[in-house]
């Protein structure tokens, strides 16, 4: 798997520099720097997403107990964020941590804490298809037809199987199978804890028979995914681009999902850049104006991922470790 990392990595930073040095690293950071006063805006202006990201998230945990804590799952949504952004685990690994984190938290279990992940990622995926589909859409009302655009459908298309496999499959049982083979799998090897994800298949399919709250984080997830529509608009508009929102959009929807599509590469290195170079020349934006608005998003990231794996490892001390008066009395009363 490191080694896999290793290799799509090198591809990434490969691909990014041969776009600076052929379409001139000079240009690039001067429309950079032109576009200067839209970075701390777009810092701010991200926090609508990241709040609507979490309230999805929590609405998909909720119990019928007391309502769950929103700074918990806001916090958590930046870690999950940076972790996937700035360190090298295929865009996965922020998932799985604070997966974890959150099961200690709000005190859910693993089993409940690991099926609303899994349904909001479920949930986030489709809900970022519907978003490309809608910026698709809106493409072929504004351009013309071309080669690119009947690729972009394409590549819809099979967006929308992946999204139908994938929530197909946890209906199906895929779910069911892993947790199985997990189980037997730490029974052989004397591992601890794993007995807790038993019925994690059921827990999942309990969260989505739950038509109101998953309707509505659906919902909240479109709203995240579109607000970032006005980070396109901003940026451009001060580097002297200006395009429509309807443009911006478009821009907007293709560039995230050739980022997501992109997985593999750590940060999606290369690959979103290239996404908005394509996107971006069919409203006659310069590649150097296409890869500027990408580093000035990537910028963004560095903003908010580099405070959240602070806060990250400060949750790691303070919501999994131990308090040393607790683990003090424990180890008094096992001496006992």
């Amino acid at each position: 798997m490191r080694q896999f990392t290793f290799i799509a990595g090198t591809f990434g930073i490969g691909l990014a520099v041969w776009m600076l040095a052929r379409f001139g690293l000079h240009d690039i950071l001067g429309l950079v720097a032109a576009g200067g006063w839209s970075i701390p805006a777009i810092i701010a202006f991200h926090a609508t997403q990241v709040c609507a990201s979490a309230q999805a998230w929590r609405l998909l945990a909720q119990t019928g107990r007391a309502p769950l804590a929103f700074t918990d799952f806001f916090v958590l949504r930046c870690a999950r964020e940076g972790i996937n952004n700035l360190l090298p685990v295929a865009q996965v690994g922020g998932e799985v941590i604070t997966t974890r984190l959150l099961a200690r938290r709000e005190g859910l279990g693993i089993r409940r804490a690991a099926a609303s992940t899994i349904c909001d990622l479920t949930i986030e995926l489709l809900s970022q298809v519907t978003f490309t589909l809608i910026g698709l859409g809106l493409l072929f009302c504004l351009v013309n037809r071309s080669p690119l655009t009947d690729e972009l459908m394409e590549s819809a298309g099979a967006a929308i199987a992946l999204g139908a496999v994938f929530l197909g499959s946890q209906y199906l049982g895929a779910v069911s199978v892993v947790e199985k083979l997990l189980v037997r799998i730490a029974a052989h090897l004397g591992w601890d804890g794993v007995e807790d994800i038993r019925g994690l298949h059921d827990e999942i399919l309990t969260l989505y028979r739950t038509h109101e709250n998953s309707l509505r984080a659906g919902a909240m997830q479109l709203l995240g995914w579109s607000l970032g529509t006005f980070e396109v608009f901003v940026v451009l508009h001060a580097m002297r681009h200006p395009l429509s929102l309807a443009d911006s959009f478009v821009i907007e929807s293709v560039g995230q999902a050739a980022k997501s599509a992109g997985f593999a590469v750590p940060g999606a290195l290369g690959v979103s850049e290239g996404g908005y170079v394509i996107i971006g020349g069919l409203f006659g934006l310069s590649p150097q104006a296409g890869i500027a608005l990408s580093l000035i998003k990537r910028l963004r990231e560095i903003a908010w991922g580099l405070p959240s794996l602070v806060a990250w490892q400060v949750m790691e001390m303070r919501w999994v470790r131990p308090d040393p008066a607790t683990a003090k009395e424990i180890h008094m009363t096992g001496r006992s």
